[in-house]
């Protein structure tokens, strides 16, 4: 049992996605933002490859005899990449699970000592981990063998990143729900059960952002007021060119925040549109400025010439959005309001340029089929329980809102439509939603993609703080016990 206690401000929370990594340093009052946030990626040379025998267009994993100090990690890589060397780039991650052990540890070295500052022969930190759900129990001990022989860690403990993104958004005595993790290429679905992961019923669907973005370039060739603009008759871009003029436009609209998630219900609630409730909520995260910048752009509308009244009332009835983009204005229509219907609808994507070919293609299921069939998978006295905790993250979330009431219209064929409680106590017959809380300042305009370390954080905070020490393994329990104390003594396998 660990009885070690630790200072909030020296504690490393570190959260680990199949395509990034965040983390941040110190516990506060008020749970802060990753200070850390960089592609869950390393690169090789080529000739390091070739150095090893290996050949590295087609080698999909490094040489054995490839060392951490061989990886270009953050920085080192953009910088390779962007200079067009001869580099393959790996994503240890990117399969659900760890596939070298080496590329992972360089990447969290990188992590620890380059951007966190901290020094391995004084390091006084313990790190919560959160990481992706379902790795194997020798998985778990390499891990945490890697952090305290590799990085001498003063405590350690590994977190279910399902578990950290639920105890992000859960409030009382609420430990049931379903969390659905949109990343770049994958979309995650676990159910959780009485604040346990239902590994049996977890399912993963190939199509994520990227797919989003790729269809929503696609939409846009038939924009002709977007087209004679990225590329205009006199000077046409190249095919190549011009689909990576799109797709950077899609992104740039995700990032904008003009797009809404065309679905029954209401979106979440828009600080700009109704005004601000919470004043100290607004202080303390240091928004008075945006919020005062809001309310005189109101007035200055209210005082506009009249022609310039009737411009913006018909864009408004049209839904139609001006935006600046590599120098150019451009008006995009409704079309940009479709960028989340692959995820409803994959056959969408059959044929559109970009898309990557994931196969099978029979698990490209639509999102709301593969929840439903996940939930189905769970126990049948837990469902009703389950869909009380409908929770959408991921990167996709941090820029569009609504998403998680969408997913719950579309999931009504998996309701009871008649409630009938005296004859079927079981059946579920309703859904709710869930998202971040808005008490927890300085994530309140962050959407909720980053409700996996914000829950990481919470975690770190009860378990690093716990007197008992029950909850996190300390120097001195590895020492006597070795990398097989992770198993009992952590928030993920209690």
């Amino acid at each position: 049992m660990s009885s070690t206690s630790f200072r909030d401000s020296t504690v490393v929370i570190i959260e680990t996605s199949r395509t990034s990594i965040r983390a941040g340093i110190g516990l506060h009052d008020l749970l802060h933002l990753p200070t850390v946030d960089i592609p869950a990626r390393v690169g090789l040379r080529r000739n390091a490859l070739s150095q090893n025998g290996e050949e590295g267009p087609s080698s999909s994993k490094a040489p054995i005899s490839t060392k951490v100090t061989d990886y270009l990690v953050g920085s080192q890589l953009d910088e390779a990449l962007a200079t067009d060397q001869d580099i393959t780039v790996y994503w240890p991650f990117a399969n659900g699970d760890v596939s070298d052990f080496i590329q992972a540890e360089a990447l969290w070295k990188y992590v620890l000592f380059n951007h966190l500052g901290l020094r391995r022969a004084q390091m006084e930190s313990p790190v919560m981990l959160s990481v992706v759900a379902g790795l194997s129990r020798d998985a778990y001990e390499r891990i945490c063998q890697i952090f305290f022989e590799r990085f001498n860690v003063a405590g350690f403990a590994i977190l279910d990143r399902p578990m950290a993104q639920f105890y992000a958004v859960i409030s009382g005595l609420q430990l049931s729900g379903v969390v659905v993790d949109i990343d770049l290429e994958h979309t995650d679905v676990t159910p959780i059960s009485d604040g346990f992961p239902v590994h049996l019923a977890r399912t993963v669907v190939p199509i994520g952002l990227n797919d989003c973005l790729a269809y929503l370039a696609h939409l846009f060739r038939s924009n002709t007021s977007v087209m004679s603009t990225l590329s205009p008759a006199d000077n046409p871009l190249s095919e190549d060119a011009l689909q990576e003029a799109l797709v950077a436009l899609a992104r740039h609209v995700w990032e904008s925040g003009l797009i809404k998630v065309l679905a029954e219900g209401e979106a979440a609630r828009d600080l700009e549109d109704e005004g601000v409730t919470d004043i100290a909520a607004i202080v303390v995260a240091g928004k008075e400025r945006a919020v005062i910048e809001s309310g005189m752009k109101r007035k200055q509308n209210a005082k506009a010439q009249p022609a310039e009244q009737a411009r913006a009332k018909e864009m408004e009835a049209l839904d139609l959005v001006a935006t600046e983009f590599r120098g150019k204005e451009l008006t995009l229509g409704k079309e940009r309001h479709r960028f989340c219907e692959p995820l409803f609808d994959p056959a969408l994507l059959d044929g559109v340029p970009g898309v990557k070919e994931k196969e099978p293609k029979d698990l490209r299921l639509p999102l709301q089929t593969a929840v439903g069939e996940a939930v189905a998978k769970t126990e049948v006295d837990q469902r009703n329980y389950i869909w009380q905790g409908l929770f959408v993250t991921g990167a996709i979330t941090n820029h569009i809102k609504g998403l998680g009431a969408a997913l719950s219209a579309r999931v009504s064929p998996y309701i009871l439509s008649t409630s009938d409680p005296l004859n079927n106590e079981v059946q579920p017959r309703a859904v709710k939603t869930l998202r971040v809380p808005d008490y927890f300042a300085e994530y309140r305009d962050k959407g909720d993609g980053l409700a996996g370390f914000l829950g990481t954080s919470i975690v770190a905070k009860l378990s690093f703080n716990d007197s008992g020490g029950k909850n996190y393994v300390s120097k001195a329990d590895y020492v006597s016990r070795g990398p097989r104390v992770i198993l009992g003594m952590s928030p993920s396998l209690l």
